[in-house]
């Protein structure tokens, strides 16, 4: 995300009621979008009550992109099917989204989040449930399918839910190989024949990151800490990524993916490299996830007539600017001039100048334990805080 060099805008002074947009990510492990925007819209209305307030819980393709699109666009329909799991249980009930334009919208999280592992396996979790959800929307008739990706347990470059939808992954002695990124060093063949097509109007992969497949920015060394995984194992992920680049049908040895350049696109590298894996193997399109959501949830139609705007997330980090939530907002905020308050769980790197303000629920909670104890609590505190900030009324 690129922040103006120019001085944010700065906030009305008037007493006059205001039109404030409220647009949070879930704060992760805490509390959902929908309910984190109440709270904020809660205390700030209890301050302010003569203001308008809108709120528009937002995703980026992760952990609660269902919730919001199940708000945003009316006649969605929730589905559900057992799926396995990142680490081989079964998932009951994982929940998908038929719209009313014919489309289907899958989430990762639902399916193989990093949440649903009893533990982390960095090596051996994988995305067959992500695959066993597309080819439930697929026998559904769905012209087209998201996939909204983030929160994923596994970097196993989305050879799971290909598997699961015919793809074969196998090594030097003809034998399919073992679920997940780390057997991926070993392979020696990608066998896609048996891949069920995609639907008439393809694929979108809502991404979350803009990280390539490999690399020092790319997905094991980046984000493969967060999934559990060591240096030896970071690396040995990474070198498994390379081999399904090299391997892919349509690439040549050393190439960086069927089309020469896939690897290295923003956003290959999300939820463990299944962006690449559903873009090489089933021409998925990459969007960048929050502002796709945004657009469908009409927030920039709503940060159009506004005053100003809080978002927020649970922690406010360097990479909070890169695809997540809080950055597409703030791009948007940018373009209409609108004003940006900031509310995290933790503010853990520098605030954009564009930021008028920011609080973090430690601060207000004195603890991390206390605030995700209580988010909708301190979530309402911060709110009041914010609606009886001196940089904001008369």
């Amino acid at each position: 995300m690129s922040v103006p060099a120019a001085s944010p805008p700065t906030p009305t002074t008037s007493g006059r009621p205001l039109r404030v947009v409220i647009a949070p990510d879930s704060f992760k492990g805490s509390i959902p979008a929908t309910d984190a925007a109440a709270a904020l819209a809660s205390g700030w209305s209890a301050t302010r009550p003569d203001d308008t307030v809108v709120t528009i819980p937002i995703a980026d393709g992760g952990e609660g992109t269902l919730d919001v699109f199940a708000a945003a666009v009316p006649g969605a329909r929730r589905q559900r099917r057992d799926v396995t799991g990142p680490d081989g249980r079964t998932v009951p009930g994982a929940a998908w989204l038929t719209l009313p334009d014919g489309s289907a919208l899958v989430e990762l999280a639902e399916a193989s989040g990093l949440p649903l592992m009893r533990e982390p396996d960095p090596l051996g979790a994988h995305t067959t449930g992500l695959g066993e959800l597309i080819d439930a929307a697929l026998d559904e008739g769905a012209r087209r399918i998201l996939v909204a990706l983030g929160g994923s347990a596994s970097t196993d470059g989305g050879t799971g839910l290909l598997e699961a939808l015919g793809a074969r992954f196998l090594d030097a002695a003809g034998r399919p190989l073992p679920p997940g990124g780390g057997p991926l060093a070993d392979l020696a063949a990608v066998d896609l024949r048996g891949l069920r097509p995609g639907p008439p109007d393809g694929f979108q992969a809502l991404v979350d990151v803009d990280a390539p497949l490999l690399g020092p920015t790319g997905a094991a060394a980046v984000f493969g800490p967060q999934k559990g995984a060591g240096p030896e194992q970071i690396a040995r992920l990474d070198a498994g990524l390379a081999r399904l680049a090299d391997l892919m049908p349509g690439s040549m040895p050393g190439s960086a993916g069927a089309d020469g350049q896939l690897a290295t696109r923003p956003g290959a590298g999300a939820a463990g490299g299944t962006a690449y894996g559903l873009a090489a193997a089933l021409g998925a399109t990459l969007v960048p996830g929050a502002r796709t959501i945004a657009e469908q949830a009409a927030l920039p139609a709503a940060l159009a007539r506004a005053d100003l705007v809080i978002t927020g997330e649970g922690r406010f980090d360097r990479t909070s600017t890169g695809g997540k939530v809080v950055g597409g907002v703030l791009d948007l905020a940018a373009a209409a001039r609108v004003p940006v308050l900031l509310v995290a769980g933790q503010l853990d790197g520098p605030v954009p100048p564009m930021v008028s303000e920011a609080l973090a629920l430690v601060d207000l909670a004195g603890d991390r334990a206390a605030a995700i104890a209580r988010p909708g609590h301190w979530l309402t505190r911060a709110g009041t805080l914010l609606a009886a900030s001196r940089r904001l009324v008369a």
